[in-house]
């Protein structure tokens, strides 16, 4: 049961919610409908805590605080959000919310519902299709985006408590949340204009996954701020006394890059916090004068300040004459300062500001400003496209989906002049099946900016294109490499199928008889070795491409004879084969199928160790190549091997928003024994014999192993990178920090292996 203390802190949460409700309500039944939410709830988690030792209603109220201060919904979605866990965790229906707070309700409550089971993916424990299960949920559930975007707001919210709370939660459950909150709700948060949610998310995210950069960042950027305050203040002065001599009413807020937006600059550029100069931005918001376009006054306003600051043209950002696709419209510029630094200044009336404050859910607020509603009604329809596809797994549409959300935006022209959005790197044929899909059909070229280009040509930024079609013309195989949009990618398949099927029969008859030749029968490990061999992903892609000729079988007895594999391995396989293969050919697999390997508990820590015969107990991905002290999170594979990756690494984002039940808490030991790979990036100024003394040192003075090595000098700078053997992450650091010392030597960071 609750203390009083706990009954007074859930009293004051929601006075403050209660208060901030007055707002968004239009009458007295609405009020009336808010309080009886929150007793309704209050009740119906009576005595539940949630892991931090918290009243478990803390959380509805935190949840719809989010909605109606930071969103601006109105009444129902305050309502929703109070009740969203009640169907999920309690013995209260759907039907039970839509008798006591009205059928729309209800709809929102049942959305959220299926989301979170979809996420949790409950109703999936240990199967073999338990990945593919729980994409295929999210799949469904997000079948119902066109139907109310209340949803997934509030969803957004929801998640965001979550993580502002994630500290409580055990670790497996932390790199689920954050993971999935990476790869999907930072991305949407974005596409649905919410840049301070998903500033928020990313910072949690950076602060759980790297804490020693979060706080180095965070700790530089308070410095920064007292070191270098005070000339910001002196840049604004004579900006704002301009403006109001100009008779504008406005506010001007200084601001700086967010830790993670810090992060992930000095990741891409592999630069040290030092060399980012964009730290610094003023945002001016103006209230808007009367009978004059706001458009035209952010203009007249950047006329103003650029009299008392160089500005840097190729910096100007132009979201006025056609807004994100989000919603998003302000004039971006970048200005001198007195003191020799670039600051971006952003200029948004009161409205523009709303917009991008608040993202969609603002234009609620507005008139007339239906453009990005368009855009994102667009976005969604395209999902849909997707979703329906019968073709398109619950694994490839989570990808197109995240993809899609990801996507940058370009504007092109129609030869009327009309303005369509396509993601970044569409190309003419995209283009063609985006107007119709008759007209993408039978499109044989196009003309851009009224020059002849192919199909495959990558549109830009204010191209206008107009297509050329042929009534005789019909969609190629070729089309599926250079098309870009799902839209396009569907249309064209499609049109192929049939085509690709007689493609694969025919292709599967000529290798049959082909091998009948040889006395060899299509048995799994012959077409695994093809497939090997022609780097090819599945069998009907070896047929098609023997059908049509891409792949020749002219070498086919030496292709079967080719011996790729060491003594040892061939052998087991063939002692192996030789047993099992003609009582099940289709059991075979890779050789580590078999190997009787005893359970892994998923719930306790696992223990990376490294064995006295110089092996390891777990497997390191080679997408991002972990080593002892990098934040780590590990993933049981179909095999029973604990496969490691950094919690930062892209791949293992994706992993763990489909596969979180094969999440485990993967903990480094002391490793003396073996030496893992890592690569350096050097840079600095170019003199005689300093490689030579940088890679003399590593190896005499260090005492460490070098495996590669690549320079490069440029106008008196050289650039270059170091493959070496280190035992871990500290090693490493001592190494950067040491090399920094010699002469000539800028900048040295770790980066990635596959960097070139």
């Amino acid at each position: 049961m609750f203390t009083q203390e706990d009954n007074e802190l859930i009293q004051r949460e929601f006075e403050s919610l209660r208060i901030a409700s007055l707002k968004r309500c239009a009458n007295q039944g609405e009020y009336e409908d808010v309080i009886r939410a929150f007793e309704f709830a209050n009740e119906a988690h009576k005595g539940v805590r949630r892991k931090s030792g918290e009243p478990y209603i803390i959380h509805p109220i935190a949840v719809a605080k989010i909605v109606v201060q930071e969103i601006g919904l109105g009444y129902k979605s305050i309502v929703t959000a109070l009740l969203h866990d009640i169907v999920e965790d309690t013995e209260y229906t759907v039907e039970d919310i839509e008798r006591l707070f009205g059928a729309k309700v209800a709809s929102l409550v049942d959305g959220l519902t299926k989301i979170k089971s979809a996420m949790d993916n409950k109703h999936n424990s240990g199967s073999n299709n338990e990945v593919s299960m729980q994409a295929e949920n999210f799949k469904r559930i997000l079948l119902t985006l066109n139907d109310d975007v209340r949803v997934v707001l509030i969803k957004l919210a929801d998640r965001l408590h979550n993580l502002r709370t994630i500290g409580s939660m055990p670790e497996r459950k932390k790199d689920k949340i954050l993971s999935e909150s990476m790869y999907i709700f930072v991305p949407l948060a974005h596409k649905l204009g919410l840049y301070s949610m998903k500033s928020e998310m990313e910072n949690i995210w950076l602060k759980y996954r790297e804490p020693e950069y979060y706080e180095k960042i965070s700790r530089k950027i308070d410095t920064l701020i007292e070191e270098r305050g005070d000339s910001i203040n002196q840049f604004i002065a004579p900006i704002s006394q301009a403006l109001h001599d100009e008779g504008y009413k406005f506010t001007i807020i200084k601001r700086t890059k967010t830790p993670y937006s810090i992060w992930k600059k000095m990741e891409r550029k592999g630069i040290p916090f030092e060399q980012i100069y964009d730290l610094f931005a003023v945002r001016i918001i103006f209230e808007p004068k009367e009978g004059i376009s706001e458009r035209k006054q952010c203009w007249d306003i950047y006329s103003i300040i650029s009299e008392y600051y160089r500005s840097k043209m190729d910096r100007i950002r132009d979201w006025l004459t056609v807004p994100k696709s989000n919603g998003y419209e302000a004039l971006h510029c970048t200005l001198m300062s007195q003191n020799g630094n670039w600051v971006e200044v952003q200029i948004r009336s009161e409205r523009m500001n709303q917009i991008a404050e608040k993202g969609v859910a603002a234009h609620w607020s507005y008139k007339g400003v239906n453009r990005s509603e368009k855009e994102l009604d667009n976005w969604l329809t395209m999902v849909r496209g997707v979703l329906e596809n019968p073709d398109v797994s619950a694994l490839e549409f989570l990808d197109k989906f995240h993809e899609g959300l990801l996507a940058s935006e370009i504007y092109v022209f129609t030869p009327k002049g009309d303005s369509k959005s396509l993601p970044k790197g569409a190309t003419a044929l995209d283009f063609a099946y985006y107007i119709h899909s008759k007209i993408g059909n039978r499109a044989i070229a196009a003309k851009v900016n009224h020059r002849l280009v192919p199909l495959s040509h990558e549109l830009k930024n204010g191209d206008q294109i107009e297509i050329i079609t042929a009534e005789a013309q019909k969609p190629q195989r070729e089309w599926l490499e250079y098309a870009h949009t799902p839209k396009a990618k569907d249309i064209i398949y499609d049109s192929l199928k049939s085509d690709i099927h007689d493609a694969i029969v025919k292709g599967q008859h000529i290798l049959e008889t082909e091998l009948s030749k040889l006395g060899v029968k299509v048995q799994n490990r012959v077409i695994r070795k093809l497939l090997i061999e022609y780097k090819l992903n599945n069998k009907d892609e070896l047929y098609n491409k023997i059908a049509t000729g891409v792949v020749k079988l002219d070498d086919l007895d030496k292709v079967l004879r080719k011996n790729n594999e060491n003594k040892f391995v061939k052998y087991w396989k063939l002692q192996f084969f030789s047993n099992v293969a003609e009582e099940d050919d289709d059991n075979i697999d890779d050789v580590e199928n078999f190997e009787d390997k005893p359970a892994i508990d998923k719930k306790k820590d696992y223990l990376l160790k490294e064995n006295v015969d110089r092996t390891l107990t777990y497997k390191v991905a080679d997408c991002c190549n972990p080593i002892p002290g990098d934040a780590i999170v590990g993933f049981v594979d179909d095999h029973n091997n604990v496969i490691i990756h950094k919690k930062v690494c892209p791949k293992a984002i994706s992993l763990a928003t489909v596969q979180g039940e094969k999440i485990v808490n993967a903990k480094w030991t002391k490793h003396t024994i073996l030496s893992f790979l890592a690569r350096i990036s050097l840079r600095g100024i170019d003199r005689m014999g300093i490689v030579n003394e940088i890679t003399r040192f590593i190896t005499l003075d260090l005492n460490v192993n070098i495996r590669k090595i690549h320079f490069e000098t440029h106008d008196g700078i050289f650039d270059g990178y170091i493959d070496l053997y280190v035992h871990d992450a500290q090693d490493l650091d001592m190494i950067i920090n040491t090399l920094l010392k010699i002469k000539g030597v800028e900048n040295v960071t770790r980066t990635d292996l596959k960097t070139n």
